[in-house]
């Protein structure tokens, strides 16, 4: 039994740790960088077509982003994540690939016109997220789950979904692992939800464990001493800016964030609680959302909590209201920075990446009456966490670009518990954790909340690099892995169809290895068939004489 940490060690995000247990290959996560990359990542340890199983925490992308590249590559074992997540999945891996895709054709674009050789690939397309949607398997919170068990060896692998309460169908996850007479727990925390949220209920906590993997993203911070006041920040934006005659440019989060907020500006509007424009329109300039915000509606019974669900009893939708206009298409998009009257904007991404929100920045940023209203989170070497840091000019589509308009980061919506709400998830466990694993907290960060653990809880906390490896068995470390400064990535000049060749090749091998015990028989047919094939495409054998 040995548990590998790859992703999201010191820092925020591509969340993926490996676990080997009762002969079976296990991925919990595996999500994507986002924003600046500190350090180098190690590799996972085992091919793509050679894991049996992934445990998905939530779909937010720095956890769900690579799962169409491990399809690439060969996977073909199972998925098993919330009903939730899982719906949510099939929109934003899809929407990951269309915008991997149209930036690889720009690259592509420019480099043609700059007389470069180079061409820019996605990691993935739209087939491999068409492929990996095959493998998830929707489970239930609270559902105990043996996803493997061999009698005669002793081995079992089970897990169960706990609400963490960060998105809609986000879950800690229990892992038992079984070899022989040892049984080892791990619960994986995903990341932990913030108390009192509009829509989502508290995180739920979990009370025993051997071993513990938790986040930090903010574990050296407290979001506020008293309770913030989100819809009265809001209101007080909203009337400042339309008195001004601007518009109000919300860079949100497609999935979770624009929810929360149609759910504010929904009693806004009802409460006449703008006075400067009353009758303003709201817009939702994302595709993703627009889906986004159906599969809330529909899971809104497993999910919803407090005044949100009062609603639903009574019949309301929490998330709709007069004004309210969906953009769909790029032209509806397009349309939005021509309307005269002031308006709210909600469009991705969250961090001001990709997607249609740099259209509208481009429209606003310079206009000193508009405001660019935060809400969420802003990773270091994103564009949004450079405007919240005070940047006087920021480059749109190439062109530099004056920040003139107010910047405003609203406390009190973060999907992220802060530094006493993680300690009182931890604290839940009745019986002391052997170890604790803190995790997806940037360098520092991390390294501090691991201190705290360990002087005010008396519990052995470490913060791992990537490529560190642990043996449950021995609660000991195999190898501490010391961090490896992450290189500058380099243009992705590759062939898209090559690529498809070797993940082929991959999953050969992966085949390969699960068919050891086959009847001598079918072995040697099996073999026969793979070597007529190199036989027939082995072009550049070495025919030298002798």
């Amino acid at each position: 039994m040995q548990l590998t940490f790859i992703g999201a060690d010191h820092e925020v995000t591509g969340s993926c740790h490996f676990l080997e247990a009762a002969g079976k290959r296990i991925l919990v996560d595996y999500g994507m960088e986002q924003g600046r990359d500190d350090f180098e990542n190690a590799p996972l340890p085992v091919s793509a077509g050679a894991i049996d199983f992934v445990f998905l925490t939530h779909a937010h992308i720095d956890h769900s982003g690579l799962l169409p590249l491990l399809a690439a590559k060969g996977f073909r074992g199972r998925i098993y994540a919330t009903r939730a997540t899982t719906d949510l999945c099939d929109i934003m891996l899809r929407d990951s690939a269309h915008i991997q895709a149209q930036e690889a054709e720009w690259r592509s674009r420019k480099s043609k016109r700059n007389k470069e050789i180079e061409t820019t690939a996605p990691q993935y397309t739209m087939e491999h997220v068409q492929a990996v949607m095959k493998c998830f398997v929707p489970c239930e919170y609270g559902e105990k789950i043996t996803v493997f068990e061999d009698a005669e060896k002793g081995g079992e692998i089970a897990v169960r979904f706990t609400d963490i309460g960060h998105l809609l169908g986000s879950a800690s996850i229990e892992v038992w692992a079984r070899e022989g007479v040892n049984t080892r727990k791990f619960v994986f925390s995903g990341d932990i939800g913030n108390n009192d949220q509009p829509l989502l209920r508290n995180p739920i906590r979990t009370e025993e464990a051997d071993y513990v993997i938790m986040e930090s993203t903010y574990g050296d911070r407290l979001h506020s001493s008293e309770k913030p006041d989100v819809l009265g920040d809001l209101v007080k934006v909203l009337n400042r800016t339309f008195a001004r005659g601007g518009n109000v440019v919300v860079p949100s989060f497609a999935v979770g964030r624009t929810q929360e907020l149609l759910y504010y500006l929904r009693k806004i509007k009802k409460e006449h609680l703008v006075t400067a424009v009353d009758d303003f329109r709201v817009y939702v300039d994302s595709p993703l959302a627009v889906e986004a915000t159906e599969i809330f509606r529909r899971n809104q019974a497993d999910c919803y909590d407090g005044e949100a669900a009062k609603l639903l009893q009574a019949g309301i939708n929490p998330l709709t209201f007069p004004g309210l206009t969906l953009s769909i298409t790029a032209d509806e998009s397009r349309a939005i920075n021509f309307t005269e009257e002031p308006c709210v904007i909600l469009s991705a991404s969250g961090m001001c990446e990709a997607g249609r929100i740099k259209h509208h920045l481009k429209h606003n940023l310079w206009r000193e009456e508009s405001t660019i209203l935060f809400v969420g989170y802003q990773s270091v070497g994103t564009l949004g966490r450079a405007i919240v840091d005070g940047a006087t000019q920021v480059k749109l589509f190439g062109e530099p670009v004056d920040v003139r308009a107010e910047i405003v980061k609203v406390v009190g919506l973060s999907g992220h518990a802060d530094r006493d709400g993680l300690l009182y998830w931890l604290d839940g466990f009745t019986e002391k954790p052997r170890r604790v694993f803190v995790v997806h907290g940037e360098d520092t960060v991390a390294a501090g909340f691991a201190e705290l653990i360990g002087r005010t809880r008396g519990l052995e906390a470490n913060a791992p690099y990537s490529g560190t490896t642990f043996d449950p068995i021995g609660n000991r470390f195999v190898y501490e892995a010391a961090p490896v400064p992450a290189k500058k990535k380099a243009k992705r000049a590759v062939s898209d169809v090559f690529e498809r060749l070797k993940a082929a090749g991959a999953r050969l091998i992966a085949v390969i290895g699960r068919n050891e015990g086959l009847s001598n028989k079918d072995l040697a047919k099996f073999a026969d068939q793979v070597t007529a094939l190199c036989d027939k495409w082995d072009t550049k054998r070495d025919t030298r004489k002798g």
